[in-house]
Order: C-alpha cells, then sequence, then structure tokens
C-alpha cells in the first residue's frame, strides 16, 4: 500500500502559504492512485516524535507500507539527523520513497545532493527562528507588548500594543494586597483568599469559578503589579516538543540573564511598599503557618533560639505528672542539620510576654519608633551571613586541596577516596551558596522604619475597634504576625523583632 505524509506549521504555512490541502492534492496526483493511506501532521518538522510521522513508521515497520510519497525532504524533517534516520529506516524495509519536488536516488552523488537538501532545510528552520526571535526582541526594545500575556488586573490593546489596566480586575488585585497584608476576619493565608474569592463569585482570569492558592500566590508574587513587567526573561526553547517527549527528558523553562530582559511598559496597581511586606509575608509563611499540629501554639513559626539560630516549635511535654506546654528548639527528625541547643521556655510566659509588649505597641502605636530604633544589634541574618560566608571559604579550601592531592596522586590516599570527597565538597558548596542567596534575597526585602509604623497603625485601628474581651485567640495570634517579624530567645533576655 501507498502511503502518503504530508506536514505544514503555522510558520510555514504563513510564509509560503503552501497549506496541508495544497500537498495532499500534489502527493495523491504523484501516487497516481486513490488507495493512499494519509498520514497528516499539523506540527513544526523540529521534532522527530510527531503523531502521523510515527504511525507511518510503525505501519511501514509492520510491512504495510511499500511506497511512501511526500512533496519535499525537509516535509519529513528540518533536521538533517533525523532526515537521514528516517531515510535509512526506510531504505532497510525496501520501501520505496518518492519526492513530489526532485528524485531521490541510492546513489552517491544522489545522497550527497539528499543531504545537502537536509543541511539546507536545517539552516533555512532556524534562520526562520533567529529571524522572529530577533524581531520579537526589537519590537519589545521599542516598547511595544507583542501579545496578550493575560494577567490578571491587566488587558491588552492590540492597536496600542499595549497593557492597560482592567479597572475591574485590579480591584480585586488590591483586595488579595489587603487581604494578605492587613489584619481582618475575613480570611486567614492565601488558602483563606482562594476560598474566599471562589465564595464570592469572583471569576478569574480564563472565566473559572474556582480560585486555586496557587494562583493567589503567583497574583501576590507578580512585580508587573508594581509596574516591573519584561520579556525576553524566560528561555523556551525546545519546550514546543514536550508533548512528545517522555517525562524526564522534557525540555525546562529557563530564566535569561537578567541584562538579557527586556523591560516593558506596564501601569502599576500596587504601590511598592505593599508589595514588598507581601513579599517577606511569602517568605515567611512556609514556618508560619505550615504544619499545624493538633495543639495550637500563639507565636508558632516565630520563635527562635538566639543561641543556635534554630526555630523554637510549641509541644506538650510531661512534667512532674503534669503536662505542660513549651517551645524548644530540640530538633529530634532525622537529618536534621542542627539539633539545637536544648533551649526551653514555657509557652504561657512567653505568650504573654510577647503579647503585653504587642498590646502596649497597639495601645501606643509611637512606641514602634522607640521599638525599632533599639534593635541596633547585629540580626541573625546578618550573623548567619557571616557564619555561612567562613563555611563557604574553608569548603572552598578544602576543595583546592584535594585537588593538589589528585595531581600529586599520593599513594596512601586512593583515587575514589579524592573524587568521594570532592563530591562532598562540591555539594556542600552548592548548598551553601542556595542558603546565602536565600539570605541575600530576604535582606533586598527589609522595610524601612515609616512603614513599621504604619502596619503599626494598622493592626492598632483594628484592635482599638475590638473591645478586650472580644479579642479571641485567633485575633491575637493574626495581630502579632501582622507586627512581629521574629522572637529571639536568649539566656536571660527575650527580643522581639518587627518588620
Amino acid at each position: 500500500m501507498i502511503g502518503i505524509y504530508a506536514r505544514v506549521s503555522t510558520e510555514e504555512q504563513a510564509k509560503s502559504g503552501f497549506s496541508l490541502d495544497d500537498q495532499l492534492r500534489e502527493c495523491r496526483k504523484k501516487a497516481a492512485t486513490s488507495e493512499a493511506a494519509e498520514y497528516v501532521d499539523d506540527v513544526s518538522g523540529e521534532f522527530l516524535d510527531r503523531p502521523a510521522l510515527s504511525r507511518l513508521r510503525r505501519d511501514a515497520k509492520e510491512g504495510l507500507i511499500t511506497k511512501i510519497v511526500c512533496l519535499d525532504p525537509d516535509r519529513l524533517s528540518r533536521k538533517l539527523m533525523n532526515q537521514l534516520l528516517i531515510t535509512d529506516e526506510f531504505d532497510k524495509r525496501g520501501i520505496e520513497l518518492v519526492f513530489v519536488n526532485g528524485e531521490y536516488a541510492k546513489t552517491p552523488e544522489g545522497q550527497l545532493f539528499y543531504s545537502m537538501r537536509g543541511a539546507i532545510a536545517e539552516f533555512e528552520k532556524a534562520k526562520i527562528n533567529e529571524r522572529m526571535s530577533r524581531g520579537r526582541r526589537e519590537k519589545a526594545r521599542q516598547g511595544r507588548v507583542l501579545r496578550d500575556f493575560q494577567i490578571y488586573g491587566y488587558s491588552y490593546d492590540s492597536k496600542k500594543e499595549q497593557i492597560v489596566i482592567n479597572e475591574a480586575e485590579a480591584a480585586v488585585v488590591r483586595l488579595v494586597f489587603d487581604l494578605f497584608t492587613q489584619p481582618n476576619e475575613l480570611v486567614q493565608g492565601i488558602n483563606g483568599i482562594a476560598v474566599y474569592l471562589t465564595n464570592k463569585g469572583v471569576p478569574t482570569k480564563r472565566g473559572a469559578s474556582v480560585w486555586h492558592r496557587q494562583v493567589v500566590r503567583q497574583m501576590l508574587m507578580n512585580e508587573a503589579y508594581v509596574g516591573r513587567f519584561y520579556q525576553n526573561k524566560w528561555n523556551t526553547e525546545g519546550m514546543l516538543g514536550n508533548q512528545f517527549r517522555e517525562a524526564d527528558e522534557k525540555v525546562r523553562m529557563k530564566m535569561r540573564p537578567k541584562d538579557e530582559w527586556i523591560s516593558l511598559p506596564c501601569p502599576s496597581i500596587i504601590d511598592e511598599v505593599k508589595f514588598e511586606h507581601a513579599q517577606r509575608l511569602l517568605k515567611e509563611s512556609r514556618r508560619r503557618w505550615a504544619g499545624r499540629s493538633f495543639n495550637e501554639y500563639l507565636l508558632s513559626g516565630l520563635v527562635r533560639c538566639g543561641s543556635c539560630g534554630n526555630t523554637m516549635s510549641g509541644r506538650k511535654v510531661k512534667n512532674w505528672s503534669q503536662h505542660v506546654f513549651e517551645y524548644t528548639d530540640v530538633k529530634n527528625t532525622a537529618g536534621a542539620k542542627n539539633k539545637g541547643c536544648g533551649r526551653r521556655v514555657r509557652c504561657e510566659q512567653l505568650d504573654n510576654q510577647v503579647w503585653e509588649t504587642v498590646r502596649s505597641w497597639l495601645n501606643n502605636p509611637d512606641e514602634i519608633a522607640i521599638a525599632v530604633e533599639e534593635k541596633v544589634e547585629t540580626p541573625f541574618e546578618q550573623v548567619e551571613l557571616e557564619r555561612l560566608q567562613k563555611e563557604l571559604e574553608k569548603t572552598k579550601a578544602g576543595r583546592k586541596k584535594l585537588l593538589k592531592l589528585f595531581a600529586s596522586v599520593e599513594e596512601d590516599i586512593s583515587e575514589e577516596d579524592i573524587r568521594q570527597g570532592l563530591k562532598e565538597l562540591k555539594e556542600k558548596e552548592d548548598k551553601l551558596n542556595q542558603r546565602l542567596n536565600e539570605l541575600h534575597e530576604q535582606a533586598k526585602l527589609q522595610i524601612d522604619n515609616e512603614y513599621s509604623r504604619n502596619l503599626i497603625q494598622e493592626a492598632a485601628d483594628y484592635y482599638l475597634s475590638k473591645a478586650q474581651d472580644e479579642l479571641s485567640f485567633e485575633d491575637k495570634k493574626e495581630l502579632i504576625r501582622h507586627v512581629v517579624r521574629e522572637v529571639r530567645v536568649y539566656e536571660e533576655s527575650v527580643e522581639i523583632y518587627t518588620f
């Protein structure tokens, strides 16, 4: 049976105007029969795994196809290597390969000409991609937004090629940031915001009725809301063929170097200070809200040991036949980096001390200025940065020493031991660099004293609007989290750090 293979991709059809129907009509004439199986792909020829081509190869392997008609060699593939692989596969099975435009001869000259055409097709494909990419980058540098990026809060003006504010959606964006950064009785956390929007019947950008927490998180992290929007930020090369690849072979999107990003005009919806405050809350939300236990703790996720740096978790312990609640820095989990120095403090004692301090701030918001200015000692993050940098220097020195040993080939140290040591030190160095980057990112999110006072004022307004006996455990917890970044416990003192 004769098989006809046709393929066209969007950019090729736009460039040449040669459609699938045109290809099939020419191939049918060449086949000179109406009894031919047709295999049609509407996808780029860059990839080998195409649905119709895979079926054609399978049918050829099973002996169902004896002759294949195709418009041109570049319809089989736009990559020379793949083109030769397919052709060789058909030749080995004795299948005749016929092209409408030109002949395929199994002579040395014919093979050379065939390879040259394949190389030219691959070069042309690369040039098409390069010209399209260059054109898009040039338009972006001119401040033109090339397509609708479907950002919630914005619409796309195709005539002006600009992003404009969608006022209805922008109101929802402002609400989301307010709910996340201000004390309120409506919601708690990202998941609470998603549930709230769903219950209110607010549609998503795509018109869905259900909001997912990840959508809300992405919204809170989107820099477009403060006017920072970039094109050419992500490298998606090769991802088009992911639908034909196995999970472990899929091409991942990669971020380009920052000097390659192209800034595009975008009107802001959220002010910079509120956005940065939201980023800090997001950074700390995992520690603040993760792992809720059966027992609720007022300062859960906020307490840290001032000596060893471990976070202090709440737990219930038995003491002289009585159960008590305490915060401790002891980590009993397998693989814990730091087991802790054993510091413990009664929950009731620490909770009361922190709440009384916060309550005094809420009753007298001006005291926040004094509280902030008093924290002149080196913060934990700075101490941790210095420790990590020293550890990193030691690790690098260790790698250099092992490399010298490797070069000298000492008899008492095996090559395998040196390789293993180098591998372990490299992994340690990568982890240290990752932690350093995290701390540097946290340092960027520091909020000035004036905004700290504003945070206290917002919490104070909420606090003073309620009667003292109306404050629930959750109210106190939310108010504390609104103004307290961390509680550090030392041997003789407790330090409370605000945002």
